[in-house]
């Protein structure tokens, strides 16, 4: 586990299962249509129960009209069967060899899910390596781009705790390198 300080907030990196994180809220990297899927969506949705399912259908039915949710964009959720009270779902983006505004997309994903933490009074979140997993994007050029977002985005607000949960060691040690060459300002 690797902690670092942020402008009086936590960044913590740890290995482990994101749906056995205590924090007030878990980041689901979730696929457009918010109805579950593979990877750590599944992992989710099976840990959290229905009424996660049934959740994420009344979004999609009342606030997104049936349509899905944009890649950057953030909801939040009741966490149900899990230990975190809730979930924000971010959708990432698929790696199409850098185009297409995809840094910027994947940055969206931890902006807005902060935001929405911010927003709903949450002092402590757990976040995956959105968008690595079946999706494709390259964890080096990932643990870049959620390190950087993360560390500005505590540098210019109070949050409390923000954990990236990664699923292996190898994932691990990408992050660390990446928060350890981020510049972060003098405490």
């Amino acid at each position: 586990m690797m902690e670092k300080q942020v402008n009086g907030n936590s960044l913590v990196l740890l290995t482990g299962d994101i749906t056995e994180q205590h924090t007030d809220a878990i980041v689901n990297a979730a696929n457009g249509s918010l109805l579950g899927g593979g990877g750590v969506d599944g992992a989710i949705h099976r840990a959290a129960g229905k009424r996660l399912l049934e959740e994420c259908k009344e979004i999609r039915t009342q606030k997104l009209k049936g349509d899905y949710l944009s890649t950057g964009e953030a909801v939040l959720t009741k966490g149900y069967d899990l230990p975190a009270e809730y979930v924000i779902h971010t959708v990432g983006p698929i790696w199409k060899k850098g185009k297409d505004g995809q840094e910027k997309l994947l940055a969206n994903c931890y902006r807005n899910s902060l935001d929405i933490a911010a927003r709903s009074g949450l002092s402590s979140i757990s976040f995956p390596s959105i968008s690595t997993g079946v999706y494709g994007y390259p964890v080096e050029e990932a643990a870049t781009v959620a390190i950087r977002t993360l560390v500005s985005c505590l540098n210019r607000r109070e949050v409390g705790e923000v954990r990236v949960v990664l699923f292996s060691e190898k994932d691990y040690q990408i992050y660390e390198k990446a928060l350890k060459e981020e510049t972060l300002p003098p405490q």
